[in-house]
């Protein structure tokens, strides 16, 4: 996020259901691109969704809710559970106490009066977290300053009936603007930084942060929270600076288990320097460029870890210092790799190809990100005003979600939950789209060019399958032809198209698929 300065607004949080919104109708007016809901409506029997390995820290709090479709009521229940985890069979959240470190197989099971589901879940209790992308929710490019406690629970209960939850969104994660400014056009966004005893405070919007993650946990969810290492955040409100542990323990205390640190105002005592703090790495003392990136980023990562809580780490640093090379090792599970996609989202395709160049450091528990999900209604970044209609066709939509899955990106949607229409849901909610993102091998797809509008991206799966992304960046259909031997393919393969759920058979030597304008077919490729 950057600097900005705008009066808070009064928001209604109302669920919008509807087959067709105007978001779609002035796309299509725009585009020429024909609406068409792919995602096949999930059936009434249960499906087990979302990862298939998790990663958790032995002794600490565990929450995890199975994400599952299907007609409520649902009966679930579990084989291989560790004795220090409870299932409640009727919403299928697991709570209780990471067991010691290992790996432990659990097979989940559904059942309701139309079928039943299974599935595995590997839990490793361990060092690592984040062993697949996150996924869940930002409130940043929808409400920017206007974000309350009451907003914050809504989008938690947006999450659920939404059906997003179902197929494993499950952060709810504050952005800037929770905490007090020295001054600000909001004055109930105005005060001191901290308390008598050095807490921070949050401003008068987020009356009991501790009662807000209840509120998110008790559905399930987990809850994220945003700082900066400098002394201000981007938009003008207070950060951790000089109060680093006082913070981690103070997050952990209110019960966040996701933190976004932001560079922002940092970058002047990266130059210059604390005279009051020698021991701070700067540039302007010769220090290490690098040392001095890491510094911030390096000890909260070590303070989060100490924690008895388990709170994944953003590094919201924009890239500075090749960060995917180092983010996991100074306690991150995930970082940007460009600058806020808000300022530049007519090249939304050149920013997940650029990250893709980093494919080689993104890995289960260290993972790239390009920022986050934008479609459906979200404000403007140059002025942060209400959300409007995403400027994207519906074509550019279902490109735009699908290379953040062949990317294993972070699967987090910044948009407004209260415009959610079907176009938007079948985009976001996609399980068969999500489980490539979420596939436990964690590989990033690597880019083919084909030619100057049109390129592959292919992603080895954990199974031996490979996710196959067809991207015409053109403005007409264009036939496109991927071969065998570009895929590391041999022999018959089965392909599925993953956006419609159904597959299309079988094929010997190479597969070619007619892609929309600004649009993509993306395929999952089978060895038999």
């Amino acid at each position: 996020m950057k600097p900005f300065r705008y009066p808070a607004i009064l928001f209604a949080f109302t669920i919008v259901q509807l087959a067709v919104t105007e978001t779609v109708a002035a796309q299509e007016k725009s585009s020429g691109d024909e609406l068409v809901i792919l995602t096949p409506k999930p059936g009434p029997a249960p499906r087990i969704n979302g990862p298939t390995i998790y990663g958790a820290r032995p002794g600490n709090p565990f929450l995890y809710l199975v994400p599952c479709q299907g007609v409520r009521p649902i009966r679930f229940s579990a084989d291989g559970l560790p004795a220090t985890l409870n299932l409640n069979p009727d919403t299928g959240v697991i709570t209780g106490t990471t067991p010691t470190a290992g790996t432990y197989r659990i097979t989940l099971h559904a059942n309701n009066a139309h079928g039943k589901s299974e599935r595995l879940l590997r839990l490793v209790a361990g060092h690592t977290l984040a062993l697949t992308p996150p996924m869940g929710w930002n409130h940043w490019y929808a409400h920017y300053d206007r974000i309350t406690d009451k907003m914050m629970r809504e989008a938690a209960d947006v999450m659920v009936s939404s059906g997003m939850a179902d197929v494993g969104y499950q952060y709810v994660n504050i952005d800037g603007c929770w905490m007090n400014a020295p001054s600000y056009a909001d004055p109930l966004r105005v005060g001191p930084a901290r308390d008598e005893k050095g807490n921070m405070l949050p401003n008068k919007h987020f009356p009991d942060m501790k009662a807000l993650t209840a509120y998110i946990h008790d559905k399930g969810l987990k809850a994220g929270i945003y700082s900066s290492p400098g002394h201000l955040s981007c938009g003008g409100f207070y950060g951790s600076y000089g109060h680093e542990a006082q913070d981690a323990e103070l997050y952990a205390g209110w019960g966040f288990d996701f933190l976004k640190y932001d560079w922002c105002s940092y970058q002047s005592i990266a130059e210059r320097g604390d005279p009051a703090a020698p021991e701070v790495p700067n540039w302007s003392k010769g220090g290490d460029k690098l040392l001095v990136y890491q510094y911030p980023y390096r000890l909260m990562g070590t303070l989060l870890e100490q924690q008895k809580r388990d709170i994944v780490l953003n590094h919201c640093q924009y890239g500075f210092g090749n960060v995917w090379e180092w983010g996991a090792d100074v306690g991150g599970q995930c970082w940007r790799t460009a600058d806020d996609l808000g300022f530049e989202l007519d090249r939304f395709v050149d920013v997940a190809i650029n990250n893709a160049k980093y494919r080689a450091w993104n890995r289960p528990g260290a993972w790239n990100d390009p920022d986050y999900i934008q479609i459906g209604y979200v404000g403007s970044t140059n002025n942060h005003g209400e959300p409007q209609p995403c400027p994207f066709s519906p074509n550019q939509q279902y490109t735009y979600m699908s290379l953040w899955s062949l990317s294993a990106a972070p699967l987090i949607f910044s948009g407004d939950l209260s415009k959610l229409d079907e176009f938007t849901l079948n985009i976001l909610c996609n399980p068969e789209v999500i489980d490539i993102n979420q596939d436990a091998m964690g590989q990033c797809g690597s880019v083919v060019t084909l030619t100057d509008k049109t390129f592959l991206m292919v992603k080895e799966l954990e199974n031996g399958d490979k996710a196959v992304g067809f991207f015409n960046r053109g403005e007409k259909a264009a036939d496109m032809t991927a071969q065998w031997a570009v895929l590391g393919l041999t022999g018959l393969v089965m392909a599925r198209d993953v956006w419609q759920q159904k597959d299309l058979g079988k094929f010997e030597t190479a597969y070619t698929a007619s892609v929309p304008p600004r649009g993509v077919v993306m395929l999952r490729f089978h060895k038999l």
